[in-house]
Formats: structure tokens, sequence, C-alpha cells
């Protein structure tokens, strides 16, 4: 199923590509919609806000079940080129759990996007493909 979703990702993401990132634009969205079996699918919502015309910054919400207390996970990212971008990431104030990334927007239509990124995670030094889907206005 996992290579399915990235096949149809990467034959999507060739074709869709999304206007510059420029100050004043907001994202909602999905954190990663990967590795999710389709009965167990949640969505980690995701606001951003873009700063200036290179900078978006942003808050994930996630909360594993109802004996978990909410997480807010803080991210920026700084596009350069062609809606490239590096990704930083931290769990709330914590920087002991660091998760840095490079990835790419891609407009499907009307302010939809996709957004894959390569993320590495430095406290557990694992490296994961991650896919983000949201609107942008």
């Amino acid at each position: 199923m996992k290579k399915i979703i990235l096949s149809l990702t990467f034959s999507v993401l060739c074709i869709f590509n999304v206007n510059a990132q420029s100050k004043g634009d907001w994202y909602v969205g999905t954190s990663d919609i990967t590795n999710k079996a389709l009965s167990d699918w949640s969505f980690l919502p995701t606001i951003g806000y873009g700063v200036s015309d290179d900078v978006m910054v942003g808050v994930n919400v996630s909360q594993v079940d109802s004996t978990v207390d909410i997480s807010y996970d803080l991210h920026a990212r700084y596009y350069f080129g062609n809606q490239l971008f590096v990704y930083a990431a931290t769990n709330g104030f914590n920087t002991d759990n660091i998760k840095l990334g490079v990835g790419k927007m891609f407009g499907i239509a009307g302010g939809i996007y996709i957004d894959p990124k390569l993320m590495y995670d430095v406290k557990n030094k694992t490296t994961n493909l991650t896919l983000g889907l949201g609107l942008y206005f």
C-alpha cells in the first residue's frame, strides 16, 4: 500500500506545481498522511502563516488518544528556488527532539497542495519520507 501511495504521489508531483509562497498566505492541512492503515487514519491538523515571502511558521496539533495530553509541534520552512524548502520542527519548545528536512510544495488545483518531505529525526537518528496535504489561501 505504501508503494502505491508513493508511486501515485510522485506521478502527481511531476505534473503539478504551486505558485510562489507569499507573505500573508495561510496554510491549513495535515502534517503527515503516510504510514497509516486506512482504519487508523487520523489527520494531525497543522496551520501555518507566511511571515515573509520566503518564511512560513506554523504549529501541528496531535493527540494519540484521550489518555495522553495534546502535543503542539512548532515548525518553520524557508522557501527557495521553485518551491523547494528546508524544514525544522520541535516538539513544543523542547529542542531535544528536533526534526530537520527538505521538501517541495506542489499545487494540485484551487489552492490545494501536497508537500512531500524527507525528514531526519535528530534524537532517534532516523530518516523518513512524509507527505502533507492541505489548502493555502
